[in-house]
């Protein structure tokens, strides 16, 4: 999410390899992209992401930071997971803690767990988050109306949305805010905050 992290999808078992799923990012990237008319020029303009980090991530030849993939996802206006999806799913699905995918900071102090299928586009999105003691998680504006509903189970965690004061949740507190703004998530303990996040969309671009 923070410009200083990169991403690292970690898989296990029989689902998406973490070889296989550069290849699905770029392919879905490339889809979406051709679908909504755009040239790599004109989504590099949107995005701010350069045409030459486009190209090398629909060739799967980049592992790109979590910032670049929500300025991607912002920019073709699809929920973030879309740019992952595998569309392997089918009927009811288990999802096992040791085949989860996660999106990590390269030091280990912010790691975000989908806790959904990547089956297609969708409005809702449901997320596990870790914070690493004392560390503070900066996010870029999401798709105009995106809505956060989290709900903290371990630690003490400040929230910051755009120019508004902060908030601070305790365990078992839950906060509800419009994320289509920069924000920020700070642990205040010097242990692991642990909490859960419900992102909505206003609609799933299909």
């Amino acid at each position: 999410m923070a410009d200083t992290l990169s991403s690292a999808i970690e898989t296990a078992g029989s689902g998406d390899t973490a070889d296989e799923l550069p290849h699905i990012l770029g392919r879905n990237l490339r889809r979406l992209r051709i679908r909504q008319g755009h040239s790599l020029e004109r989504l590099a303009k949107l995005s701010s992401v350069s045409r030459a980090m486009l190209s090398q991530i629909e060739t799967g030849r980049s592992a790109p930071s979590i910032s670049l993939l929500w300025k991607i996802a912002t920019a073709l206006g699809v929920p973030f997971a879309t740019l992952l999806d595998s569309q392997k799913v089918q009927g009811t699905v288990v999802l096992r803690r040791e085949h989860a995918k996660i999106l990590t900071s390269s030091d280990g102090k912010f790691t975000s767990r989908a806790l959904f299928p990547f089956d297609g586009e969708r409005k809702v999105e449901f997320y596990e988050l870790r914070f690493a003691p004392g560390h503070t998680e900066n996010a870029e504006a999401h798709a105009p109306g995106t809505i956060e509903n989290l709900i903290l189970i371990k630690g003490r965690l400040e929230i910051r949305a755009g120019l508004a004061a902060s908030d601070v949740l305790a365990e078992g507190d839950a906060i509800l805010f419009e994320a289509d703004v920069p924000h920020s998530y700070r642990n205040l303990t010097d242990s692991e905050a642990i909490a859960y996040l419900v992102m909505t969309y206003v609609e799933a671009i299909g």
